[in-house]
């Protein structure tokens, strides 16, 4: 029997990573949200979701936690889901994460880095219904990730790209094709 596989889609603010890893559900994957766990925290917390709060979250639980906090919060949830089934990894941010994963899976797990125009994306993010964000939003965010979440390795380093600033048919074929590959 051939081993359970482990994706992980990873990219910036509003490129589509949700899009692909509903493509990836909708064939039997397991999804695992990392965003899950800033939106467990506000919960609990009884904060409201929006960038300001989401932020703070996601750089509290990293200062807490390490920089890799995410993947290792996630870790037995990945195992499980891997044990049942192929694993989504869907919104893996820091490059301490991905080590951390790599570190643990091998080259069990793959890493599909899903990229868009800046435009295209802030774009999307204004008009999304779910937790819209302004330009500037959208671009503190992009700040933020980058310079605070070391979200710029796991993109620059993954094993497939694929180029959303199209149609979600054309992005779907190339997820087909990065689906085979696999």
């Amino acid at each position: 029997m051939a081993k359970n596989k482990i994706v992980a889609l990873v990219g910036m603010c509003g490129c589509g990573k949700s899009v692909v890893c509903d493509m990836f559900v909708s064939r039997g994957w397991n999804r695992i949200y990392f965003g899950g766990v800033t939106m467990d925290e506000l919960a609990k917390r009884g904060l409201e979701k929006n960038e300001k709060n989401e932020r703070a979250i996601r750089e509290e639980l990293r200062r807490e936690h390490g920089p890799a906090a995410f993947a290792k919060i996630l870790l037995p949830s990945i195992e499980k889901a891997a044990q049942n089934g192929n694993a989504i990894l869907d919104g893996l941010y820091s490059w301490s994460e991905y080590k951390c994963l790599k570190e643990h899976f091998g080259d069990d797990i793959k890493v599909i880095a899903i990229v868009a125009d800046r435009a295209i994306r802030y774009e999307r993010l204004t008009t999304r219904v779910v937790r819209p964000l302004t330009n500037a939003e959208a671009e503190s965010r992009d700040w933020a990730e980058i310079e605070k979440l070391e979200k710029g390795g796991p993109i620059s380093i993954a094993d497939y790209f694929a180029f959303n600033n199209g149609s979600v048919e054309e992005l779907t074929n190339q997820i087909e094709a990065i689906i085979e590959k696999l």
